[in-house]
């Protein structure tokens, strides 16, 4: 198997964090594989269809925030692409309030057959990652190009709140921005697909699941406060709200 973490083209760099590439030529087993929630919607291609939880999966799929766990299971050799968006890039390129999609990924071709199905076309016929990601990147520059503009301030206040994460936090961007919590509240349910405290809470999960997978702590109470947990049983169970497993389960996934 062959992972690869891209930085986006600077002329899509609006609009898409990053970009994840697995490549699998000889696949003995199923290869299954977890999605947690990490604060972005994501834009998913994969050179066969699977399973996405229950239900069959396509070629293209659409995923908004996701809040609960759910599994992606793909039976046959495979190449899949993840495009990680920017949390506001849901309204302003496809015109999808973001509540719509939360927990609801769907078909991209559901969206707009006449572009999408030329595009899944297209994706199936390349020779390889450098042509996917190319016509993935036109795909995206050219919805960008016809997009709504980005709103600076669902932009500064999901950037900010993504890098500090504490209740504190979400309180000051509030005031900076002069806003009522209830119009806070709308206008990070249309935009992000969250309100603005499930999205900070799932801003503090996943940084602290980064260091978890990066190794980067000595034992979970370190993890737990680093990232403004109040202590280890806490940070366990936001894991295991998110995850439906605790931090050990997860560490020993598929070494038994």
């Amino acid at each position: 198997m062959r992972v690869q973490n891209i930085i986006p083209n600077n002329k899509i760099a609006d609009y898409v964090d990053r970009i994840l590439v697995i490549e699998n030529d000889v696949l003995l087993t199923p290869f299954v594989l977890p999605l947690y929630a990490n604060g972005v919607p994501t834009l998913l291609f994969k050179s066969t269809k699977g399973k996405l939880g229950n239900c069959n999966s396509n070629y293209l799929t659409l995923f908004g925030q996701t809040i609960s766990p759910d599994s992606l299971t793909l039976n046959t050799d495979f190449t899949l692409i993840a495009y990680f968006l920017k949390p506001h890039s849901l309204i302003s390129l496809f015109g999808v309030p973001a509540f719509e999609l939360t927990d609801k990924p769907i078909d991209l071709n559901l969206l707009s057959p006449q572009k999408t199905i030329s595009l899944q076309d297209k994706l199936l016929n390349c020779k390889n990652i450098e042509e996917m990601i190319s016509s993935l990147d036109n795909y995206i520059f050219g919805l960008a190009g016809a997009s709504k503009s980005i709103s600076d301030t669902i932009k500064y206040a999901s950037e900010k709140i993504a890098k500090h994460y504490s209740k504190e936090a979400l309180i000051d961007v509030q005031r900076e921005l002069n806003i009522s919590e209830r119009t806070f509240q709308r206008m990070f349910e249309k935009n992000i697909g969250l309100s603005p405290n499930t999205y900070r809470r799932i801003c503090q999960f996943n940084s602290a699941f980064t260091d978890l997978n990066l190794g980067n702590y000595n034992n979970l109470s370190d993890i737990a406060f680093n990232h403004g947990y109040a202590d280890q049983s806490h940070y366990i169970r936001a894991f295991k709200e998110f995850t439906q497993i605790n931090p050990s389960e997860y560490l020993n996934y598929g070494t038994s």
